[in-house]
């Protein structure tokens, strides 16, 4: 099984279909014709690998710790967890870039590094990557048999955007005793996410016949549905277990976006949701999706502290 290659240029009755069926089948597909320029994409590896080259002393004066509640900044490799255990990875946090006097956590100003170009990269990149994201929302949208701007009139107008450039390094015999995984299995907690990887491989799904190899193709994006987007469907699209693990024998990059409610948007299911499949299937995780209640800000903040337990500790910290 291959996971579905889309081409946007085509009719878009078309493309929301087929985005629905991969969906519902795969929770993953690739989007090609995209309308993201490839210089800019050119640009932003290019800077990317000269951050990741510096001595990490140099790297950790934008360590995500002196971000503050906003939590942007560098993080070194074993400082993410997933489902508990240090990834093979360092990367850098960005997000809308706002006021450094925004009080909600997980908003303000960004931290980046001092090489020439890099914010103005980074910032238009995301600019390019959330137009992208409101061109497929508005495919799921139709693929739903809703308005095609039903999430953005409900859960987007003000998205809580989140962008990371990680680095992984090859996995040695050494190294995968204490980092088995560039990334272990998990599932997205968003609504959306675009993956831009390098050609170096690594990232596998978990389908029916098992885990399968997502191989990179030139200018073409890794799109994946996330925990949130199956809650809101109720199961009728489900996110997807994934993981990375870089065996290529050379550094890897990756580029993901993830495109999420707004900080404060009440989170209900979808409405006319006719033929729901059966919600009770298992997840890998064995947790029930399905309970939440609340609005994003409380779901967000409840996920990014199993990944930065350390998050909790300073957010209550800075409230007292």
């Amino acid at each position: 099984m291959n996971i579905p290659v889309i081409d946007l240029s085509q009719d878009e009755k078309i493309t929301a279909a087929l985005i629905g069926q991969a969906c519902s089948e795969h929770g993953f597909f690739c989007i090609t014709h995209h309308g993201v320029s490839l210089p800019l994409q050119q640009r932003l590896e290019e800077l990317s690998q000269r951050f990741f080259a510096l001595d990490e002393a140099t790297k950790m004066q934008i360590a995500m710790s002196k971000g503050g509640k906003a939590w942007r900044g560098f993080f070194p490799v074993g400082g993410e967890l997933t489902s508990g255990k240090p990834d093979l990875k360092e990367g850098l946090y960005f997000g809308s870039e706002l006021s450094p006097s925004d009080s909600r956590p997980l908003h303000g100003a960004n931290l980046f590094p001092e090489i020439p170009h890099y914010r103005e990269t980074v910032l238009e990149y995301m600019y390019a990557m959330t137009k992208l994201s409101h061109r497929v929302m508005r495919l799921v949208s139709l693929s739903l048999g809703l308005a095609p701007d039903y999430f953005q009139q409900h859960y987007t107008s003000d998205p809580t955007l989140l962008f990371r450039v990680f680095h992984y390094p090859p996995s040695t015999e050494e190294n995968v005793k204490t980092h088995p995984w560039g990334v272990g299995t998990h599932t997205d907690y968003g609504l959306l996410t675009i993956l831009k990887q390098d050609d170096c491989g690594g990232l596998e799904v978990h389908a029916k016949s098992g885990w399968i190899a997502v191989p990179p193709l030139a200018d073409t994006f890794v799109c994946n549905i996330g925990d949130m987007l199956d809650y809101l469907t109720q199961g009728r699209y489900r996110s997807t277990p994934h993981r990375v693990r870089n065996t290529s024998g050379r550094e890897r990059y990756s580029y993901p976006f993830f495109f999420d409610p707004g900080f404060s948007a009440p989170i209900l299911p979808l409405p006319n949701l006719n033929g729901l499949p059966d919600r009770m299937a298992e997840r890998w995780d064995k947790t029930d999706l399905y309970v939440f209640e609340g609005n994003y800000r409380d779901y967000l903040l409840k996920k990014v502290s199993k990944v930065f337990p350390e998050l909790t500790a300073f957010l209550q910290k800075s409230a007292q």
